[in-house]
């Protein structure tokens, strides 16, 4: 490992300082985490890309570097990002390439390669629950592929029409129920309007395909790519053949709307996510979604931006006649929707790994355990309803804050023996942070933040204490 991570730091500097900077950034940084649990509350980890782990007591040393070269070329200019941050967590016991890509942009395309964080949809980064489709719970997923990845006027349109999305193919590596699963990702997203209200829509697919489990491997050819991308009926031999051939992979998406208004004081934007596991899941009777209000401030003084949001996911595609799906769960791809045991959608979904520590649930290490018997068991808690609350304010120069307070009443599965189902249970989350800018160093960041817990799932109270410092090269 040592090796390994002395040959990124020399890599980073040969392209870093290969040729003049245009926007250049190192930073360096520690996080401390302390709970009175074993584990963590929820808020203190989640829905930061990985970056620390669950562990009650821990310390999360990191070090990154990113840049931005621009090259005039006309009427488009070319443009080449990379970065990468290195995390050493787990009690000083593991280092990871928490990000690590290049990206090059020409006009509006963009190809991009490697391990890097996104949001998708218009989800609120830093103040939602997150997205039922990828939160950044999750560590990032590497992968490479094509995307418009900001809203972009069609021609002929007046800029009324704008569109955006992206298409990448992934590595789900061996942490999963089926090894060397790759990752299918698609979205589109279309925005109308050019003036001070716009609406917009757009559809995420997600396909898990491929893989293997001992002796059990699945279809990985040129055909099976397009079935997936395609979204086909077809045997890729997880089915027996008395059996229909069902859609090949593990498939989930989310359907999205919304619109903004910008107003002299303040940009209202409102969202909705749609869930569906199957294509009868794209109902007008489906009524389970995410759904938010976030305001953001331009003549704001305590408060910069607000964001309210629901969550309600106990129908699961009830309305049709098929059998109820459940969310983020599979029978073949018995891991789910996780990623390194971390949900890559919503966090409020509880998966057997996280719930081993409070519940009496078995937590499962895929990369030993190469049974089928998992199937659908994975995420033990995807029935909620929910309310939510997200601020960013400030207190004085210098000095802001971010307070999360989320309260949700958990129904388990569709599964009698789930302990959840058989008594549903209340659950409140809060995270209040502080950082502190220090003027006479700049660059240097001061963090502190307090978590609390409780409810039927279990008590718990937790603390973080950070660090940073930040050097920017300027522009030539």
């Amino acid at each position: 490992m040592k090796n390994k991570l002395s040959l990124s730091f020399l890599l980073l500097s040969t392209i870093a300082f290969a040729q003049p900077a245009d926007t250049l950034k190192l930073q360096v940084g520690t996080l401390a985490t302390l709970s009175s649990k074993g584990y963590q509350p929820l808020w203190t980890t989640s829905n930061r890309f990985g970056l620390l782990s669950d562990e009650g007591a821990d310390l999360a040393t990191y070090a990154g570097i990113w840049n931005t070269h621009t090259f005039p070329a006309g009427k488009h200019d070319f443009r080449i990002e990379y970065g990468a941050n290195i995390v050493n967590s787990h009690h000083f016991s593991q280092v990871i390439i928490q990000q690590g890509y290049v990206k090059a942009r020409y006009g509006a395309l963009e190809f991009r390669g490697g391990r890097f964080e996104e949001i998708l949809g218009g989800i609120d980064p830093l103040l939602s629950t997150g997205s039922l489709g990828v939160s950044g719970n999750a560590l990032p997923i590497p992968k490479i592929g094509f995307a418009l990845p900001e809203y972009t006027p069609v021609p002929f349109t007046n800029g009324w029409l704008q569109v955006k999305g992206q298409i990448s193919h992934g590595w789900m590596g061996n942490e999963q129920s089926m090894k060397r699963a790759w990752l299918h990702e698609k979205t589109f997203y279309a925005k109308l309007g050019n003036g001070p209200f716009k609406v917009y829509g757009g559809l995420q697919h997600f396909a898990i395909w491929g893989g293997e489990r001992g002796d059990f491997k699945l279809d990985r050819s040129w055909k099976g790519f397009f079935d997936v991308l395609f979204v086909k009926e077809a045997d890729d031999g997880s089915v027996g053949g008395e059996i229909l051939p069902n859609r090949a992979g593990d498939q989930r998406g989310l359907i999205e709307f919304g619109g903004d208004l910008d107003l002299n004081d303040a940009l209202w934007h409102l969202y909705f996510q749609v869930p569906f596991e199957s294509g009868m899941g794209i109902d007008i009777r489906n009524i389970d979604r995410v759904g938010g209000l976030q305001v953001t401030l331009k003549n704001h003084n305590w408060l910069d931006r607000l964001v309210v949001e629901f969550i309600y996911t106990k129908q699961m595609e009830g309305f049709q006649k098929a059998e109820l799906q459940s969310y983020y769960n599979n029978g073949v791809y018995a891991s789910g929707w996780e990623y390194q045991y971390r949900s890559i959608g919503t966090p409020l979904f509880l998966n057997r790994y996280r719930g081993a520590n409070f519940l009496p649930v078995e937590a499962v290490d895929w990369r030993k355990d190469n049974s089928a018997e998992w199937g659908n068991k994975n995420f033990i808690n995807n029935r909620i309803v929910g309310g939510h609350i997200g601020m960013l304010h400030r207190y004085a120069p210098g000095i802001t804050g971010r307070t999360m307070l989320t309260y949700t009443r958990n129904f388990g599965t569709h599964m009698s023996s789930n302990p959840i189902t058989a008594m549903p249970r209340n659950q409140v989350y809060t995270l209040h942070e502080v950082s502190l800018a220090l003027t006479r160093v700049p660059g240097l960041l001061l963090s502190a933040g307090v978590a609390v817990d409780a409810g039927g799932l279990y008590d718990n109270v937790g603390g973080l204490l950070g660090i940073s410092y930040q050097l920017k090269g300027s522009k030539k």
